[in-house]
């Protein structure tokens, strides 16, 4: 294997794959990147078993092809060496069968590799009647979401999120017990077949990386993985195979709070207050309602106390204290894309919802925190 190749080009490619690189693989091969140039142009290839991701660069934004091959290089240092090379041009060449030399005109250098058939066979298979869903609609449901997910390891299925289709919708579904995030979208072509998977949180968070555009990307389901083809890319990943809990009955439908507020001054009182609570188990802050005057206060014995005032629109006069956690709410906050929210409550003890104005299609939910 022997080829020319512009460092932009060649980088792209290695960021891409290098995303299913574990740190904790036990397998020495799985631990580099496979090579292999063919007539169409360089495939690259990484893996750690649950994710896999092949790329393709083509033949013609290849500038030289000398001859065809194939080598893994070790991941650890390929795409350092290649982003510290000096020039735009760099030459790759397999020498002694299981060494790569990578050189410019002014330096090189050379690498101990792995023999390509000792690379583990995933297959990448695609379905004739792929999910079809625009590249930039995608990337906002996976960064509405994801986010919600569980980092413990107690409940595996809460780990990742939920994809529900059904015709012509998808729900998106992330939790871990104590708030939960819900997406909707209507797809533009039904699915033929009622389907719902549950994907590893950590995987669908290298995938949004990988989405720079409005691109359509293809989804390709199966039994116990799930295929995402995006422009050269083939993103493969394994599926938690628990049932996911059914999280249709935890959103009320009537509220007896219907609170509207800014969501940067809701969001910078939160910061604020948040500032006493940096270090603790939960972050908690507490909010107190009375007519249109919301207070954001919290409170720490060895630091002091911090208290926040805002005026709200609110349909209820009555007094109303709850607590819940700073981090939660930011990072609930952040995923509404207009200027003001809606906060729903019935009591301190009964999730807070929070709502866009006008977009259905989002929901974010916290539980409450008792603090006596």
């Amino acid at each position: 294997m022997k080829f020319t190749i512009e460092k932009n080009v060649i980088l792209e490619g290695l960021n891409n794959v290098i995303r299913a690189i574990s740190t904790k693989n036990v397998i020495p091969v799985l631990n580099g990147i496979k090579f292999e140039l063919k007539e169409e142009g360089l495939y690259l290839t990484a893996s750690d078993s649950e994710l896999t991701i092949k790329v393709l660069i083509e033949s013609k934004e290849i500038k030289q092809v000398h001859n065809l091959g194939g080598i893994i290089i070790q991941s650890k240092y390929i795409l350092d060496i290649v982003r510290k090379m000096p020039s735009d041009i760099i030459n790759f060449e397999v020498i002694d069968g299981l060494k790569i030399k990578i050189y410019t005109d002014n330096n090189q250098y050379n690498l101990n590799c792995l023999d390509i058939n000792d690379y583990p066979d995933v297959k990448l298979e695609v379905n004739k009647d792929p999910i079809i869903i625009e590249g930039t609609v995608f990337k906002t449901i996976i960064n509405q979401t994801v986010f919600a997910i569980s980092t413990q390891e107690l409940r595996p299925i809460l780990t990742g999120v939920n994809f529900k289709f059904s015709k012509n919708n998808l729900e998106v579904v992330a939790t871990d017990s104590y708030r939960l995030a819900k997406k909707n979208i209507k797809l533009e072509t039904p699915v033929e077949k009622d389907v719902e998977i549950v994907i590893p949180g950590k995987n669908i968070m290298e995938l949004e990386k990988i989405i720079t555009d409005e691109e359509n990307i293809e989804i390709h389901i199966f039994n116990n993985k799930v295929l995402f083809k995006y422009k050269n890319v083939h993103f493969q990943s394994n599926l938690l195979s628990d049932n996911y809990p059914n999280t249709s009955n935890l959103i009320p439908s009537e509220f007896a709070y219907i609170i509207k507020v800014s969501k940067k001054d809701f969001n910078d009182a939160i910061d604020r207050a948040a500032l006493l609570t940096l270090g603790k188990d939960k972050n908690i802050v507490k909010m107190t309602l009375e007519n249109t005057k919301m207070v954001i206060n919290s409170y720490a014995s060895e630091i002091g106390k911090v208290e926040e005032q805002l005026t709200v629109e609110t349909n209820n006069k009555e007094k109303l204290e709850i607590s819940f956690s700073s981090k939660y709410m930011l990072e609930a906050i952040k995923t509404m894309q207009e200027e003001e929210i809606l906060l729903l409550l019935n009591s301190d003890v009964k999730p807070l919802i929070i709502k866009s104005l006008t977009d259905e299609s989002l929901i974010q939910l916290i539980l409450p925190i008792k603090t006596y």
